[in-house]
Formats: C-alpha cells, sequence, structure tokens
C-alpha cells in the first residue's frame, strides 16, 4: 500500500466523524430553537414566576410588586432572555444525550459505566444550585438591596407645633436589571453545584487525587471567598452562605474522589495489577509498619 492510499485510509474515519458531529450539532441547536420558541410563547408567566423573590420582599415592605420598562425595546429584550435560559434548560437533556451519542462509540463498556453517571448528575446539581440561588439566596440579596430604602406613601409627624412630611421612597425597578441579576445568582450557583461532579470525574481519570486536593486547601479557600464577592452582592451574610456551600461542596469532592481511589485500588489489588512496592515508596511507614505486624503474626 503507498503512502497516498495510507493517508486517504487515515481521514476516512475523520471525515465520518466530523460528519456524525456536524449532525450531532445540528439536533441540538435545533432542539434549542424548539425551546426557545416554547419559553418565547410562556415568557410572561416565567417572568412573573422569576420575581416571586422580588415580590416576596416587597410585600413584606408593604409595597405592590411591580416592574417597569425604561425603554420601548426592553420588554423584548426580556422574553429573549428568559428565551434562552429556558430554551437551554428544555433542550440540556437531549442535547446531552446527543453528546453521549458522539462520544459512547468511542469508549470501552467499563468506561461508558463511569461516564454515564457523570452525565446524569451534572443537570441535576445544577438544577439543584439553581434552586438553591433562587429559594435561598436570590431574596436574601433582595432583602439587603431594598433595605436601605423607605417604604410607604408619606406620613405626617408633629413636632410641637410643626408638620413634618416623612420622606416616600417608591421603588420602582428595571424589569431587565431585575433580569440580568436573577439570572447571574441562577447561573452562578448551578456552576458552583457542578464542582464535585468535576472534580470526582477528574479524579476518576487520575488527573487529581484527595491528597492533592486536601494539600491546596487554603488556596481553595482563598479562591471561594474571592468568588463570594464577585458572583453576590455586598452583603456579607450573602456571602458567607455561598462560602459555606461552595467550601462543603469542596470537602464533598474530597470525599468522592478518596472514594474513587479506594475502589480503583481494590479493583486492582483483586487484578493482580497493584504492586506493593508502589505502596511503601507512596507510604513508607504505614507500608514498614503493617509488614511489621505481619512478621510478628506469624512468629507466633
Amino acid at each position: 500500500m503507498s503512502q497516498t492510499d495510507e493517508i486517504e485510509d487515515s481521514t476516512a474515519p475523520l471525515i465520518e466523524h466530523l460528519a456524525e458531529l456536524r449532525t450531532r450539532l445540528i439536533h441540538s441547536v435545533l432542539a434549542f430553537i424548539v425551546g426557545m420558541v416554547i419559553c418565547f410563547t410562556v415568557a410572561t408567566p416565567i417572568f412573573n414566576f422569576l420575581t416571586a423573590p422580588l415580590c416576596q420582599v416587597l410585600a413584606e415592605g408593604g409595597q405592590d410588586c411591580a416592574l417597569i420598562f425604561i425603554s420601548p425595546q426592553e420588554g423584548f429584550f426580556v422574553a429573549i432572555k428568559i428565551s434562552f435560559l429556558g430554551g437551554f434548560m428544555l433542550a440540556f437533556p437531549y442535547i446531552g444525550y446527543q453528546m453521549w451519542r458522539f462520544v459512547a462509540p468511542g469508549l470501552y463498556k467499563s468506561e461508558k459505566g463511569a461516564f454515564l453517571p457523570f452525565l446524569v448528575a451534572s443537570p441535576f446539581m445544577f438544577l439543584l444550585g439553581a434552586s438553591f440561588a433562587f429559594y435561598v439566596v436570590t431574596p436574601l440579596a433582595y432583602d439587603f438591596f431594598l433595605g436601605f430604602q423607605q417604604f410607604g406613601t408619606g406620613g405626617e409627624a408633629v413636632v410641637g407645633e410643626e408638620v413634618n412630611q416623612g420622606l416616600s421612597v417608591v421603588f420602582q425597578g428595571s424589569a431587565q436589571e431585575y433580569l440580568n441579576l436573577t439570572i447571574k445568582f441562577i447561573v452562578a450557583f448551578g456552576l458552583c453545584f457542578q464542582l464535585p461532579v468535576l472534580l470526582t470525574l477528574m479524579g476518576k481519570a487520575g488527573l487529581v487525587s484527595a491528597d492533592g486536593l486536601g494539600s491546596v486547601r487554603k488556596y481553595a479557600v482563598v479562591a471561594i471567598l474571592v468568588l463570594a464577592a464577585l458572583v453576590t452582592p455586598p452583603d456579607v451574610i450573602t456571602q458567607i452562605i455561598l462560602f459555606v456551600v461552595v467550601y462543603g461542596l469542596y470537602e464533598i469532592s474530597i470525599f468522592l474522589v478518596r472514594r474513587v481511589e479506594a475502589k480503583r485500588e481494590a479493583k486492582l489489588r483483586a487484578e493482580g495489577y497493584y504492586d506493593d512496592e508502589d505502596e511503601m515508596e507512596a507510604h513508607p511507614e504505614e507500608a514498614m509498619t503493617a509488614e511489621f505486624e505481619a512478621g510478628e503474626g506469624k512468629d507466633k
């Protein structure tokens, strides 16, 4: 076989993979467009649902829940943003399925069994983080922001013979600004809740270890503090909540990676691939203690 024939044979599978990738991408884009259209038709009920945290805070302050459009095109862009977010969330299961169909043929059976749980856990953890942001963090954030305003229609206070008119500040927020901040919270917490999935997958692939994650714990604390300052308002309570949650997820990730390593070690031992010399090099004191105890047991 000539060199030209070898090149043609090697390029044929590549062209087939690219064609399949194009098909999967087209299906994913079409699913995203369908999800966008569905969400665009019900954009008003979705927006009313997203305003629940704000309405709760305003109701506690004695004010009606109302947002305004400050520009003629703002209503349209609000509907488009809702369509983008909602369309992606609706289409994500199908997009994930298309990704799986493209990747699965190149994986071994054991690799498929290892990768599939993470593909299922990822959207679940995102929804869990988004729900936590919407039902816990967002009300606290708006309570903090609106706490600087005085609600009411004004009142009269009699001081001696003088009558002082009370200051009345009524909140009239922009619908687009409110939606931008709410989506920021939802997406940020949804992505933060992907931390256990990502680190456990990397641990299963051998890219990170439990000891390595534990050794950089102090740097992780600093990174989480910076993240909490960036994605939350200047509210100490909200920042503490985000820090505690994300740091808890980091510790859970270390625990999960350690379990993955223990299962991998047990499997290698069962198959006879685990080398005790490597264990002695990694943990010489523990290995020598175990060997000494084993020798005493034989003498007895």
